[in-house]
């Protein structure tokens, strides 16, 4: 495991989970309360949709779909179920665990104020937090908006002029700038420089990054390299991670000079005082916007930000939201360019992230837009005027803390004073300090820091509470600017956008006009397949803005996050129950680092055997975008596995793969149940082919909630998997994030598991970090906690049951219109299914795209287009919808039907009608002049139910060629958004 030389002291952490016996719940709880919430269906409803399909059992409707070789035959092994009550009543016990210090540690998280209004109309309201990512962008206006309001504020503050909707973390928005240089190098230069001022956690997670691809990592002080060093690219700090500002102009040049690529880790928040990367020659920078109203939450879910030169449009990681029009020419937004590039491009893709932290991103962007350029200034000017005050006074004091430029943090060199004595004194007035190293410590204040705070630290350097001088003495020489070459000179947040709510009242209006402009889960179901848009019930959100869980800073000592262990502890014990794996990892923060540090886990195991060259990984036809992908950037070669006509993957061609590669071979990556939605009878097989020829089980944990309780893929051979919390755990998707994907391994991968190098982990084996915070997005996994926790054992495997019922209750009402493309072997699907829409573009002329645009009229998310097959249609509905939510879908598909019928008969037009000019905003359906061959009626209302709850569209069909064409991703003027 990589190391750093900036550690802090720890205490022993959580070692690999072990199976133990839990502890009941309240006998006098009802243990069926929480499940009869979060599963939709009666069991009236239950057992009408069983007779539908064929069945007089739930059971015996699973014991046709699952095969019986893997089912399970004994439930889990889990506490028994809490209410709601109890439960959040058992984490708050935990929760106490955790102390609240006051942490001055830095190094990128910094504690700052959540507006109360954006917190109770952002991060608690679920219109914005169980809405889905935007790939349909006439219902998804409302996020699009606030994410180009996010990129607007990263362009302004950085003096660049693109930037995407936000990465994971700031340590894997610097990977992927090392990526993106090497990709655009036009030199042979196989070398990156990483500057020793970074911050430990980026350093390490750039080498995790660097080591599969060849790529060497060089650390070292930018004063003293030299460019006869071919590099394609260097890694700045900004300020440096000790708080020193350095003037990167000459540096930046030389490397420029040299054919390599500048990047810039900056502190956005300091850019509203000191010069932006843009204007002193950074090709790309990258950060974290944290600080921007987002809790700490012991290191996660934050919005990193990417920003780079227009030129470099096409290579920008992640997704980017541009403007475009519909088509009336009114202004539209939607996502930009390579919207899903992994599922295009796959192992070419420019990387395996596809997903974003949205929600964070928002509240981000609404920090900036309540605040303004004004307000955001005045913080950050308080804030340096606080650390010069800090710095008169330890200076007084005694304290050498050096003579350069600083914004928020200061070194300070303790001279003859002992460390112990100074953490010893800090402690008891619950602060934590950073530790350099012995003779040094670091300080950085923060949004909350107040004057008392000052005293408190004086105190702690000055070894007494009498102080020999005052703040008020100090203060008259503290400025709260900076002189050249640092001083910014050019404006940022001219928008009006940033200009016009100021007020609670305003912006609480604006949120709302924004909310009602998208389609989530308070609307009508998201049947998308592969993504499980299930309940995020409101005991599971309640947690997750308890300033136990949100006030910690991830590199606190582990003797202040005891609650936060045991949590985990408890969560990776429930996670290797339900998977049948020995140990979980939560450090990956969405499922694509799941799957990266999942290969590298397996690569490691293969290097530590003496078989290093493994390196070659079969992947099935039908896997996910990202699987290819995560599997170049681990460093193996990808070879397509086919699938037979049935959807499986094709036996013979996986044993002809395996026999061929069986030297090399490293591993299979296998989506179980099959992308396309069915049990394969032969996952066994499969797995033993693998084996056989010397690989590793890789499974993709996307369809996981079809088997939860059911069967287990570490008893059917996978060796690792991750787990999309994000989806069959019950964290939200928030508009496109927040994700967690831990991965869970069998006793022989165990010790690879991911460390990091300035928390000890326990794991000196173990692969180095792939996230910048030790247990990636801490404060959202109390809602996986509570999921469990209140569904217990009997109510997970319900839940799994009435998953895959709800699937084949769809399948079978929608057969007869659409046919059922892949089904197992006794004609049922598993927790998803995909309805075959090819062949109406040669009866109607009508696209998959018209029909997804026209169920918009009907108040419905479309399922998943054109994947994994092209022309269909993924349903998923999932185990939260009843069957009166079920059925008023299928009555929309059933009637869009009957349009398209009408369009083969020649009863409608075949280019102009409901389906090819939906979706009908109001202003369309209320228009002067109707020239459509169709009424009003049948555009806007064409279901009786629709009069009580309709959902009208912001925009019509969205040109997204014409915005590709003409690139625009920062803030129009105001008046741009009501031009027709």
């Amino acid at each position: 495991m990589l190391k750093s030389k900036t550690t802090i002291n720890h205490a022993e952490v959580t070692q690999p989970v072990k199976q133990t016996t839990q502890s009941t719940a309240d006998p006098l709880i009802s243990s069926d309360s929480f499940v009869r919430r979060h599963n939709g269906p009666s069991p009236q409803e239950i057992d009408q949709m069983l007779k539908a399909i064929g069945f007089s059992t739930l059971d015996a409707a699973i014991e046709q779909t699952v095969p019986a070789s893997i089912r399970r035959d004994r439930p889990l092994n889990l506490p028994q179920p809490a209410s709601e009550y109890a439960a959040l009543d058992r984490l708050q016990k935990i929760a106490a665990q955790n102390k609240i210090y006051r942490s001055f540690i830095g190094m990128g998280y910094h504690d700052c104020i959540t507006p109360p209004a954006i917190q109770r109309n952002i991060l608690e309201n679920p219109g914005w937090y169980t809405a889905y990512t935007p790939y349909q962008a006439e219902i998804a206006q409302g996020r699009l908006e606030a994410l180009l309001n996010f990129q607007t504020l990263v362009i302004d503050l950085t003096g660049l002029e693109i930037a995407n909707a936000s990465l994971l973390d700031e340590a894997t928005a610097a990977a992927e700038a090392m990526s993106m240089s090497y990709g655009l190098c036009k030199t042979k230069a196989n070398a990156f420089f990483v500057s020793q001022h970074c911050h430990p956690q980026t350093i390490e997670v750039v080498q995790t990054r660097a080591q599969p691809l060849g790529i060497e990592i060089i650390v070292g002080d930018p004063q003293t390299f030299s460019f006869d060093r071919p590099v394609f690219g260097v890694l700045l700090q900004y300020p440096a991670t000790d708080g020193t500002l350095y003037d990167y102009r000459d540096f930046i040049q030389q490397a420029h000079d040299a054919g390599a690529l500048v990047t810039v880790a900056a502190d956005l928040l300091s850019l509203a005082l000191i010069a932006p990367p843009g204007e002193f020659g950074a090709d790309i920078a990258v950060g974290n916007t944290q600080r921007f109203g987002v809790p700490l939450g012991y290191g996660g879910p934050h919005a990193a930000y990417f920003a780079t030169r227009e030129k470099y449009k096409r290579q920008v990681p992640g997704r980017i939201v541009g403007v475009s029009k519909d088509t009336q020419g009114k202004t539209a937004l939607r996502l930009a360019l390579q919207t899903r590039e992994q599922h295009i491009r796959r192992e070419k893709a420019t990387s395996n992230i596809c997903t974003a932290q949205v929600l964070l991103a928002v509240m981000a962007s609404m920090y900036a837009v309540y605040h303004g350029p004004e307000g955001i200034k005045r913080i950050a000017q308080n804030l340096h005027r606080l650390t010069e005050i800090l710095a008169q006074g330890l200076k007084r004091l005694g304290y050498d803390i050096g003579s350069a430029p600083f914004f928020d943090t200061l070194r300070v060199e303790l001279g003859s004073k002992s460390l112990e004595e100074i953490l010893a004194a800090a402690d008891s007035k619950q602060i934590n300090l950073r530790t350099f190293d012995r003779t040094t410590v670091g300080i950085s204040l923060n949004e909350t820091t107040s004057v008392e705070d000052l005293v408190d630290l004086w105190q702690i350097f000055a070894g007494t509470a009498d102080l020999p001088f005052t703040v008020e003495e100090l203060a008259g020489e503290a400025k709260g600017e900076f002189e050249a070459p640092f001083a910014r000179t050019s404006e940022y947040l001219t928008n009006p956008v940033f200009h016009r709510y100021h007020s609670e009242t305003e912006l609480l209006r604006y949120l709302h006009r924004l909310q009602a402009k998208d389609l989530s889960l308070t609307t009508s179901m998201i049947p998308l397949g592969s993504c499980t848009m299930k309940l995020n019930a409101a005991a599971e959100m309640i947690p997750v803005t308890w300033p136990e869980f949100g006030k910690i800073h991830p590199f606190a000592p582990t003797s202040q996050t005891q609650g936060y262990q045991t949590m985990f502890r408890q969560l990776e014990e429930w996670l290797a129950e339900i998977t049948g794996f020995a140990a979980i990892s939560l450090q990956p923060n969405a499922g694509s680092q799941g799957e990266y540090a999942g290969l590298l886990v397996i690569r490691e195991y293969h290097q530590q055997r003496g078989e290093g060259h493994r390196n070659v990984c079969l992947i099935p036809t039908s896997a996910h975008g990202t699987n290819p992908a995560s599997a170049v950037m681990s460093g193996m070669k990808v070879v397509p596995v086919s699938c037979d006509d049935q959807g499986n993957i094709d036996l013979e061609d996986l044993k002809a793969k395996a026999e061929k590669h069986r030297q090399n071979l490293a591993a299979l990556m296998v989506t179980y149940p099959s992308t396309h939605g069915v049990f394969e009878e032969g996952i066994e097989e499969i797995c033993q082919i693998v084996h056989t020829h010397g690989g590793q089980v890789y499974m993709d944990g996307a369809n996981m909630n079809a088997q939860v309780g059911l069967c287990r893929p570490g008893d059917f051979g996978a060796d690792v998997c991750h787990l999309n919390l994000h989806k069959t755990f019950c964290i939200p998707h928030g508009g496109g994030g927040p994700g967690m994907g831990p991965i869970g391994v069998m006793p022989h991968l165990v010790p690879f598991l991911p460390g990091h190098s300035v928390v000890d982990m326990g794991r000196s084996q173990g692969i180095s970090a792939v996230s910048a915070a030790p247990w990636g997005s801490s404060s959202i996994l109390p809602i996986s906690w509570m999921y469990v926790a209140m569904m217990g054992a009997e109510g997970l495997s319900e839940a799994t049951k009435v998953a895959i019922l709800n699937a084949n209750y769809i399948a079978s009402r929608l057969g007869s219109y659409y046919p059922v493309l892949y089904k197992g072997k006794a004609g049922l699907v598993a927790h998803e299914c995909i309805l075959d829409l090819r062949s109406l573009k040669k009866t109607a002329g009508i696209e998959v795209d018209d029909i997804a645009k026209r169920l918009i009229d009907y108040g419905f998310h479309a399922p998943t287009v054109s994947w994994p097959v092209a022309g269909t249609m993924m349903v998923e509905p999932t185990e939260s919808e009843s069957k009166e939510e079920l059925d008023r879908f299928c009555d929309a598909m059933i009637s869009i039907r009957h349009e398209i019928e009408q369009i083969e008969l020649g009863q409608a037009d075949r280019d102009n009608n409901v389906l090819k000019n939906a979706p009908h905003p109001a202003e369309v359906a209320i228009a002067t002049d109707w020239d459509r061959p169709y009424t009003r009626e049948a555009a806007v209302y064409p279901a009786p139910w629709i009069r009580d709850r309709k959902f009208w569209p912001p925009v019509g069909r969205v040109n997204n060629a014409f915005g590709d064409r003409n690139l625009v991703c920062a803030c129009l003027p105001m008046d741009a958004y009501s031009e027709a």
